[in-house]
């Protein structure tokens, strides 16, 4: 065997080697988070949201697509679903995540004050879709984000002005 064949004969058993383990067993649509999505505005301001959230199980999951929801009104805007969220987020300033660095890893804490800008109380009976991979679940939940009162926080806090 000449060194052409070799080589040739190597590639073609690493190719072999990493086709192999590709594995197609697991659902893809676990390992990706939809947008978040506007259902509607009340009166108040505050905004409806379909949000997705992932974790070990699933109340990790569930508190994970809260503070999703609230990081998305807060530095992004809501730009998929129905007509009405506000696009702008509330908090304009460029990198101001982390700029507030601190600010916002005690905000967004398991169980922190971002809670107080949440509300379960549009979400229905058999309204959370489900996704599971071996490592984790991913759930999809309503909910509803109080954003002024959210907007009037950060500036009592002076992260906005």
């Amino acid at each position: 065997m000449n060194t052409k064949n070799i080589t040739m004969l190597a590639a073609a058993s690493l190719a072999a080697i990493l086709l192999s383990g590709c594995k197609s067993g697991d659902s893809v649509a676990a390992y990706h988070s939809a947008p978040v999505e506007c259902m509607g505005v009340e009166h108040d301001g505050s905004q409806t949201l379909r949000v997705t959230g992932t974790g070990r199980n699933k109340a990790d999951a569930v508190e994970q697509a809260k503070k999703n929801a609230v990081r998305e009104v807060l530095f992004k805007g809501i730009r998929h679903g129905r007509q009405g969220c506000n696009m702008r987020p509330v908090v304009t300033e460029v990198n101001a995540e982390e700029k507030y660095e601190n600010y916002f890893n005690i905000f967004f804490a398991d169980g922190g004050e971002y809670l107080k800008y949440v509300s379960m109380a549009d979400e229905r009976n058999r309204s959370r879709d489900k996704a599971q991979a071996k490592a984790f679940v991913s759930y999809t939940i309503t909910v509803r984000v109080l954003r002024a009162e959210l907007k009037e926080r950060l500036r009592a806090d002076h992260v906005i002005e």
